[in-house]
């Protein structure tokens, strides 16, 4: 068994998919699952999904999508009773995962050893690590779920912390001297995060040591005149540093 949140939410019982179909009730498992083997307070669930206007059943109605939890998990033989796996602790629940059943802690255990092996200096380790931890996405976390406050703010973070651990496996491979095999996907990010000066400043840095410092020019104005259009601001100084350097 395994639960999929790098992506659209799933449960998979081997090869079959077999999560709620109900938006709410898969709503419901999203909080469980970004909070696995904690307690997910009632009062949260009932703002996740009804934001400041809760039903005056919200309560029996939360009740309700716990008990269809538990017998998703039974029918499907993914826990011999529900209640031990879905477990009713004042003031909310707990889901009680593996980390191993779970990719969104997957991918923080190799994201947190990738950081361990770049501070040592370890870069193909480092590298290894985290594009391992990379490859766990497949699109948007929690695309087939209705995102409230909680979840959307949840969404939010870990798609910064992705954007974190690649620019960490680029600082990797730089130093691993993969200059030339880093050209085409820093090209992509650039188109993903225009206005994102770091992927700019390591495509030109990448491009300059694969003797191409006419293109890492290329790069340095097409940046400049985005910012000018969408921010009226100029590269920063760093930025304007490296193009300097280019220069001479």
């Amino acid at each position: 068994m395994k639960f999929t949140t790098l992506g659209s939410l799933q449960i998979w019982n081997g090869p079959r998919g077999c999560a709620p179909r109900t938006p709410k009730v898969l709503q419901v498992l999203a909080m469980l699952l970004v909070r696995a083997n904690r307690t997910v307070r009632t009062e949260s669930l009932i703002q996740e999904l009804w934001s400041d206007n809760p039903p005056r059943s919200a309560l029996t109605t939360i009740q309700t999508y716990i008990y269809q939890l538990r017998r998703l998990f039974e029918r499907e033989r993914l826990a011999e009773s529900g209640d031990e796996m879905l477990i009713t602790r004042s003031p909310g629940y707990i889901l009680l995962v593996r980390p191993d059943q779970l990719d969104q802690q997957r991918f923080h255990d190799l994201r947190e050893e990738g950081r361990a092996h770049f501070s040592r200096r370890r870069f193909a380790e480092a590298s290894a690590s985290l594009r391992s931890a990379l490859k766990l996405w497949t699109e948007n976390p929690l695309a087939n779920v209705k995102l409230g406050t909680q979840l959307a703010a949840h969404v939010v973070d870990l798609q910064e912390q992705r954007r974190n651990t690649l620019q960490l496996a680029i600082e990797s491979d730089m130093e691993l001297g993969l200059h030339r095999e880093l050209i085409a996907e820093l090209r992509s990010m650039t188109a993903v995060y225009p206005l994102d000066e770091w992927f700019h400043q390591q495509l030109m840095r990448v491009l300059d040591r694969s003797g191409r410092r006419s293109d890492a020019l290329r790069v340095y104005h097409s940046l400049r005149s985005t910012l000018g259009d969408e921010l009226g601001i100029d590269p920063s100084a760093e930025t304007q540093e490296l193009h300097s350097r280019l220069l001479r």
